[in-house]
């Protein structure tokens, strides 16, 4: 009797075996992917829901070993990556059928029949989705799984972006402060020129304050900058998932290395390559999936199990059949009888069809205009640091030497002398900003376009 009821309970269970969808094989790749990706961040660990702490950054770190630590402890970039994690997980949920229901029913008063009486019975029902509804089910999570994943590598691209920009301000800040040291000495050899002038009655008096009010105008505006140490570093540790009052290492200064970028290019890797866009594409094909959803709640889902009674052998004697246990197979279905409902379900995910791809739209056009954008300022402050570099710093700091020399000779005032230093201050400091705007703007392009763009070093003649 019981051996009855374990098989039927077996054959019943293994109509759940049935894939719900065509494409397991492809959707068992997302499976790879989020697993090969969790070895490349380090997501793994003892404790399940343990937030670790960021290794060491060590010394001297250079650009590249800020991405790859970003990379590693953002805690931005492991939430998304959990996000896309937990998408995958819905895939197998979607393709799954609904768990089959047991029931039992014990008779508390007996029934009698003519093979005996009745005194329990065991049913199991496996409802079964009408044709499509699974495949449509699971192909709506497949496909927001995809979008996670793009999100994901949106989300990292944005942290890079970051890095890239927060290392590019804390290089400016080091040569700026590197700078207006150099300009402080620089005065104080002023000073000590026209102390010497002063002592030889070659100049006034007022010479030597004008060089002590210069001194300490420049010395506040190194002190503003040397300030702004802590908040660009904190700034950098933020996204680097560190402590921000651990003061960053100066960064290193390297050679200014020109690029161009192909406008062209630039654009079609953009529309190509952006993963926000490419979610967006996504997240429209799960909603066209989840229209074919709609469409399927018109027909009804099919219930298909087996009942057994238990029963007793008959209290006459000689009875046909005697003691035999009834089996029963059951059929359901339910009965989709509202069907405003799913004529609204219908229109509903139609029009989130028509939102989506509205939204991938004006994300795009947003996007191309930002792309825009920053690369008239990459070619803009392309060409200031052309400026600047070869022709107005050189120009100046002749135009220093030539006015110390004309001061000692006593040809020109002292002013005249201020103002060529000052100019030359302010040309090295624009200098300087340029080469960080050139680097900021060109990480904000590979942002938008989802790679890094070609780069050619540009002739010595410019473009």
């Amino acid at each position: 009797m019981k051996e009855k009821f374990l098989l039927m309970l077996v054959a019943a269970l293994a109509l759940t075996a049935v894939p719900g969808c065509s494409n397991v094989q492809e959707h068992e790749t997302l499976y790879e992917d989020a697993h090969l990706e969790s070895i490349a961040v380090g997501s793994a660990t003892q404790d399940k829901y343990k937030v670790e702490e960021p290794a060491a950054l060590g010394e001297n770190p250079t650009l590249s070993d800020y991405l790859r630590y970003a990379a590693l402890n953002n805690a931005g970039l492991k939430a998304a990556f959990e996000q896309w994690k937990a998408a995958v997980e819905q895939v197998p949920q979607a393709r799954t059928l609904p768990d089959p229901k047991f029931n039992y029913g014990y008779y508390i008063q007996e029934v009698e029949t003519k093979v005996g009486p009745q005194r329990q019975k065991y049913g199991i029902m496996q409802v079964f989705p009408w044709f499509g509804k699974i495949e449509a089910r699971t192909d709506a999570a497949a496909a927001t799984a995809k979008a996670e994943k793009k999100r994901y590598e949106a989300t990292k691209i944005n942290l890079f972006f970051e890095v890239k920009d927060a290392f590019y301000e804390y290089t400016y800040l080091a040569s700026a402060v590197e700078t207006a040291r150099e300009n402080l000495e620089l005065i104080k050899h002023f000073e000590e020129v026209a102390r010497t002038k002063y002592t030889a009655a070659a100049v006034g008096h007022p010479d030597v304050i004008r060089a002590q009010v210069e001194l300490a105008k420049l010395e506040d505006q190194l002190k503003s900058l040397e300030e702004m140490r802590g908040p660009i570093s904190a700034r950098l540790n933020a996204v680097l998932n560190r402590r921000s009052f651990e003061m960053l290492p100066w960064p290193r200064k390297e050679k200014f290395e020109p690029v161009k970028v192909n406008h062209r290019e630039m654009t079609e890797m953009l529309k190509a390559k952006n993963p926000e866009l490419a979610a967006m594409d996504f997240e429209v094909e799960a909603a066209k999936s989840r229209v074919e959803l709609a469409k399927k709640k018109f027909w009804p889902d099919l219930g298909v199990g087996v009942d057994w009674i238990q029963t007793d052998d008959a209290v006459m004697s000689g009875v046909g059949d005697s003691g035999k246990d009834p089996i029963i197979l059951m059929f359901t279905l339910n009965l989709p009888v509202w069907r405003d409902n799913y004529r609204a379900a219908h229109r509903q995910a139609e029009a989130n069809v028509r939102q989506k791809a509205q939204q991938k739209r004006q994300a795009e056009n947003t996007i191309v205009a930002r792309a825009e954008r920053a690369l008239y300022d990459f070619e803009d402050s392309f060409r200031k640091i052309k400026l600047y570099g070869d022709i107005l710093i050189p120009k100046a700091e002749e135009l220093l030497g030539a006015s110390e020399t004309a001061y000692k000779a006593g040809t020109i005032d002292f002013l005249s002398l201020i103002d060529a230093q000052r100019m030359l201050l302010k040309y090295q400091l624009f200098y300087e900003r340029a080469v960080a705007d050139n680097g900021q703007k060109l990480a904000e392009m590979e942002m938008l376009a989802g790679a890094e763009l070609t780069t050619v070093k540009q002739d010595s003649e410019g473009e």
